[in-house]
Formats: C-alpha cells, sequence, structure tokens
C-alpha cells in the first residue's frame, strides 16, 4: 500500500469528512469539514463520494510525500500557491505525485481552508461514523489531533486514469445570510439593528470550535443568561461582553448564551473561509427562504460530479515539429543573401 507523509504542516489542519451524524444527544458534535463545497469538489476530482475523508489544511503552508508508489490526490478550497517538485499545478485539478515527489503548498490567499482529497480515500478506524477530528474531545481518525510533520497516511496506488477539473459554480457573493433567532426576543429592536447594519470582523483567537466577532457591543435586555438549550451549526451566542460568537463544526452541542440569529446552512462554508481581520455584514432572510436556500445547496453538492471535465494532455513528436516546418524557412543572421528582399529583375528570375 502506498503512502502519503506529512512532510510539513501548519495549525488547524485535520483530517475532515462530512461528519458524524446522529450522535448529538449524547452530547458529541458532528464536527466535519468547514466547507463542504470545497470538500466536495476534492473528492469529486480524486474519484471518491464527496464527503469522503479528506485533509483539511489551514491558513498556513503544507507539504506532503508520496511513498512506496504513485499517489493521485486533488486540491480544492481557498487558493495558495501549488507545485510538485518545482512544477505548478493548479487548484480545482487533480495530479499524481509520483513516488518521492513532494506537493507543495504556501500560505491561503482570501480564505481560510484548502481541501487535499486523495484517490481512494484515507485509511481509519470510524468513530462514531466518522473520520472527522475533533481534538477536544478526543475523537478522529488516523489521528485524533490536527496533523503534525511526520504522520503517515495510508492511501491507494494512484489508478493512473487522466487528471480532472471541476468548473465549480458561480460563488455566491454579498452579505452572509442569517434567521433572527430563536432568542432575538432577549435584544432590544436597536441592539438587533446594530447586529444587521455593522461591519463584523474575525477574531484571530476564533477556531473549529467557535469563530469570535468583532465590532460593537451587542446590548441584552435580561442578562446574558438562559436555560441551556441545543445549538446548530452557524448559531450566534451573545456572551456577556456583547462579543457575538459564530458556533462551528467543532461547537458543544448545548449552550446557555442567548442567540440573537442563526446563519443559514448555505452560507457556512462561505462564513467559514472569511479570512481574520476582513469585513463582512449580516443579511436576515425569511425561514421559507433560506429552507429554499438548503435544497439548493444540496442538490448542488450531488451535482457536482457533472462539472468535472478531463485534462487534455498532448504528447509532442519533437521530430515531427521539425519536419512540419512550423516556422517558416530558415535563413542566416550573417548571411545577407538569404535574407535581403529581391528587387527589379531578381525578382522576376525563375528559382
Amino acid at each position: 500500500m502506498t503512502k502519503l507523509v506529512v512532510s510539513s504542516i501548519g495549525p488547524a489542519s485535520s483530517v475532515q469528512d462530512g461528519g458524524r451524524h446522529g450522535t448529538q444527544r449524547y452530547g458529541l458534535t458532528p464536527s466535519g469539514a468547514m466547507d463542504r463545497i470545497a470538500l466536495a469538489a476534492a473528492n469529486c476530482l480524486a474519484g471518491n463520494p464527496i464527503f469522503a475523508a479528506a485533509i483539511e489544511i489551514g491558513p498556513f503552508g503544507a507539504a506532503f510525500t508520496a511513498r512506496e508508489g504513485a499517489v493521485r490526490v486533488a486540491l480544492a478550497g481557498a487558493p495558495r500557491s501549488a507545485d510538485i517538485s518545482g512544477r505548478t499545478v493548479a487548484f480545482d485539478t487533480s495530479m499524481t505525485l509520483a513516488d518521492g515527489e513532494t506537493l507543495t503548498l504556501g500560505f491561503a490567499r482570501g480564505g481560510a481552508f484548502s481541501y487535499l482529497g486523495i484517490e481512494g480515500g484515507i485509511e481509519g478506524e470510524p468513530m462514531f461514523g466518522s473520520l472527522a477530528v475533533n481534538a477536544r474531545a478526543g475523537l478522529g481518525s488516523p489521528f485524533p489531533r490536527p496533523l503534525q510533520a511526520g504522520d503517515t497516511l495510508q492511501t491507494k496506488p494512484a489508478s493512473g486514469t487522466a487528471e480532472r477539473r471541476i468548473d465549480l459554480p458561480v460563488a455566491v457573493t454579498g452579505p452572509i445570510r442569517v434567521v433572527m433567532g430563536p432568542q432575538d426576543d432577549e435584544f432590544g429592536d436597536d441592539a438587533k439593528k446594530l447586529f444587521l447594519n455593522s461591519e463584523w470582523k474575525i477574531s484571530a483567537t476564533s477556531d473549529r470550535m467557535g469563530y469570535r466577532l468583532e465590532g460593537p457591543v451587542i446590548k441584552h435586555l435580561h442578562g446574558n443568561n438562559i436555560v441551556s438549550d441545543g445549538t446548530v451549526d452557524g448559531s450566534i451566542q451573545v456572551p456577556g461582553n456583547g462579543a457575538p460568537i459564530v458556533l462551528m463544526r467543532d461547537r458543544g452541542t448545548s449552550g446557555g448564551y442567548p442567540k440573537i440569529a442563526t446563519l443559514i446552512s448555505a452560507d457556512l462554508g462561505r462564513f467559514a473561509q472569511i479570512p481574520a481581520a476582513t469585513g463582512f455584514r449580516f443579511k436576515a432572510v425569511p425561514m421559507a427562504e433560506a429552507q429554499g436556500e438548503a435544497r439548493k445547496f444540496w442538490k448542488m453538492l450531488h451535482t457536482l460530479p457533472d462539472c468535472l471535465r478531463a485534462i487534455e494532455s498532448f504528447d509532442l513528436n519533437i521530430e515531427a515539429l521539425q519536419d512540419a516546418n512550423v516556422a517558416g524557412s530558415a535563413v542566416s543572421a550573417v548571411d545577407a543573401v538569404t535574407w535581403q528582399i529581391a528587387t527589379g529583375a531578381d525578382a522576376l528570375a525563375p528559382d
């Protein structure tokens, strides 16, 4: 069996899949990829099910080396410089690492997370039905923690099939959409207007559990404590200091702070990709619109395989190109006879 060795890697990088489901009643959060579109795209390119386990790479650089055979991989998500042994490679494509070759990735640009899909998936022992890493809970496989230099992933040998690219649908832009509540009645009209009309930024202290927001202080009407109740991905809690926290994939399953609003599920991935200190705004939408966007989102995810295209390759025959004389007649720069334009009678003379 072939291997993919982590040669170097920054923090906030781990194995993630579509998440573990059906366990929140026991206090286990779903976890899973921060950006499901990017995860699905990387897996489609690698020939895997859309929610198979892949490597979620945080904002910093990383490098991966193939061992004991060729490994086919695919890149999607936040763009960054990428090369294989000095040869530049593109995002949203698949590529094959020959035995001993290294894929080197730079810092993320305009996003936070990139995904490395691996043909055949990642070998590991599912924990509650998933390989997704939740470091706080000690869950995940093959490593229940962020990846480190020297980690080795067991992989399948490269199939040798043609490389592919994916033409992703046009990305949604504009404000991050939310449904107000479920405890928006804990905030006055002025506080809710301030929440929706202000520019926010994500704090550098954020992580997979929650994104802390920097902006105005949101004041409560009746204090900051409520009877603890369930949370979902995208719940926006407002603790006592008035600085909202957006709960992310590794959130707790319940909480005791009022939730002023909830991100719609279709926007959670693009919210997760907003770089720290980049300004953005929220927009309130009706529940019916949020549900419609959720249906469109899931339909789009499951039709991503239809967006795959083969990457054309060319086997150039150098001798054939030389015989074709595509550059025209050869001349000598030091022999005027070969390049001077004929004039007068010389121009009319037969060859």
